[in-house]
C-alpha cells in the first residue's frame, strides 16, 4: 500500500504522496485562507464591528456610505428615540481596511483599466514593469558578485576566513538603513532602489552559496584529486557541477527574498513602481486596490518561481529534490 493511500499516513516522515493528492493539497493551501477571509467578510455573526450608514436620519454628522462603530451608532439610535427624531439606518460591515474578496477581484480588474489619476501618472502595468526592472537588475548584480564569491568561500578555507567574517557583520545591517546614503551617492531614481535590493540579498547570498558549496560530495573531490585534477579545473569540473542543482534552488529562494525588499526599495528617493500605486491608493483609503496590488506582487513572484522550478526540472533531470 502506498504512503498516500491512507490519509492517516500523510504525517509520516517523508511519506510519498501521489501527484493528484499533491495538487489537491496545494489548492487547499490557497482555499483555506480564502475561505476564512470570505467568512469574516460575508458572515455578520463572525466579525462585523462597524455599521455602514444607509440613511443618516436626523444625525447631522452621519453621511450615506459612512462607516461608524457599533457603540456610536447605538448611541445615536438611543438619542433619536429619546428626542423623537428620525433614527439612522445601516447594515453591519467590516472596517474599511478589510475589503471583501469580491471587492478585491473587482479592484484587480479595474486597476488595469482605469487611467492614472494624475496627468503625468503611470498606468498600473507601467508601474509593474518598473518594479520588475528593479528586481531584475538588483538580483542580477547581486548574483554576479555573490555567486562566485560564495563558491570561492565554500571551496577554499582561506577565502572563507577572509570574506565571511565581514559578510556576517554586514548581513545583520538592515538594507533600508542604507537608503539615505544610496540616494546621496546614486541619486533619487532607479539607482538607490536597485542598491537596496543588492544590499538586502548579497550578503545572505554569499553565505548560503558558500554553505551549499561545502556540501559537495567529498568522495568526488578525492577521486578527482587522485586522477590529477587540481585548482580551477577541480572547482569548475567537479565541485560546481556536483552542487549545481542546489545552487539553482538557492537562487530561487533568494529571488523571493529580493521581492520582499521591493516595497522598501521603491520608497527610497522618488517613489516609483507598484509602491507608488499602493501609496496613492492607501492615501485615499482605497484598500481594495491596495490588496489587489499586493496580490499582484504575490502572483508575479509565485509565477516566476513556478517557471524557474519547471526550468530546473528540465536542466537537472537527475535531481530528486526537484522532482
Amino acid at each position: 500500500m502506498t504512503g498516500d493511500a491512507v490519509p492517516g499516513q500523510w504525517f509520516r516522515v517523508r511519506a510519498p504522496l501521489s501527484r493528484r493528492l499533491r495538487v489537491i493539497l496545494a489548492i487547499c493551501s490557497f482555499l483555506l485562507p480564502l475561505g476564512l477571509w470570505s467568512a469574516v467578510s460575508y458572515v455578520p455573526a463572525i466579525w462585523h464591528p462597524d455599521i455602514l450608514v444607509s440613511d443618516p436620519g436626523d444625525v447631522d454628522y452621519f453621511l450615506p456610505g459612512m462607516r461608524v462603530d457599533k457603540a456610536t451608532f447605538a448611541k445615536e439610535l438611543e438619542n433619536a428615540k429619546v428626542n423623537h427624531t428620525a433614527p439612522p439606518q445601516g447594515t453591519l460591515c467590516n472596517p474599511v481596511y478589510l475589503p471583501s474578496p469580491g471587492a478585491v477581484v473587482v479592484a484587480f480588474y479595474t486597476s488595469f483599466t482605469t487611467p492614472p489619476a494624475d496627468q503625468d501618472g503611470l498606468w498600473l502595468h507601467q508601474s509593474l514593469w518598473q518594479s520588475i526592472q528593479t528586481i531584475f537588475w538588483g538580483f542580477v548584480i547581486s548574483s554576479l558578485i555573490g555567486v562566485p564569491l560564495g563558491i570561492l568561500c565554500g571551496a577554499h578555507n582561506g577565502a572563507a576566513r577572509l570574506v565571511e567574517p565581514i559578510v556576517e557583520f554586514f548581513r545583520y545591517l538592515p538594507a533600508p538603513a542604507f537608503g539615505t546614503l544610496a540616494v546621496a551617492v546614486l541619486g533619487i531614481y532607479a539607482g538607490p532602489k536597485i542598491a537596496i535590493i543588492v544590499i538586502g540579498t548579497l550578503f545572505q547570498q554569499i553565505l548560503i552559496i558558500a554553505n551549499t558549496t561545502r556540501k559537495a560530495d567529498f568522495s568526488l573531490v578525492e577521486a578527482a584529486l587522485t586522477l590529477g585534477t587540481k585548482n580551477l579545473r577541480l572547482l569548475t569540473r567537479v565541485v560546481i557541477p556536483s552542487v549545481l542543482p542546489d545552487l539553482y534552488r538557492d537562487q530561487r529562494i533568494l529571488l523571493g527574498w529580493a521581492w520582499t525588499y521591493l516595497i522598501v526599495a521603491e520608497l527610497v528617493g522618488a517613489t516609483a513602481g507598484i509602491s507608488l500605486f499602493i501609496t496613492q491608493q492607501s492615501r485615499y483609503q482605497h484598500y481594495a486596490n491596495v490588496y489587489a496590488a499586493i496580490a499582484m506582487i504575490g502572483i508575479l513572484g509565485l509565477g516566476t518561481d513556478l517557471v524557474l522550478a519547471a526550468l530546473g526540472r528540465k536542466l537537472f533531470p537527475w535531481d530528486r529534490a526537484a522532482r
